[in-house]
């Protein structure tokens, strides 16, 4: 698997997990942008949507469950 494929996927298993880009971006060392745009650049690869972003929060969509469910830890 290509390194930038890796990257986006730790970076979407961890704003699905912490269901917050500042948390997420703390855990992982890098701004809150770069994660967002990292997120951005897996949901336009993959042709959707993996979260649902408002003001005040983040939660996976149910491509973004599924995903999660299926990359992430067991």
């Amino acid at each position: 698997m290509p390194r930038d494929n890796l990257n986006e996927l730790t970076a979407f298993l961890a704003v699905a997990r912490e269901e917050s880009f500042t948390r997420a971006a703390a855990k992982l060392g890098v701004s809150q942008s770069a994660l967002s745009h990292t997120v951005r650049a897996l949901e336009e690869r993959l042709g959707v949507r993996l979260l649902t972003r408002t003001t005040r929060s983040v939660s996976p969509t149910e491509a973004g469950e599924r995903l999660a469910r299926t990359v992430g830890p067991r």
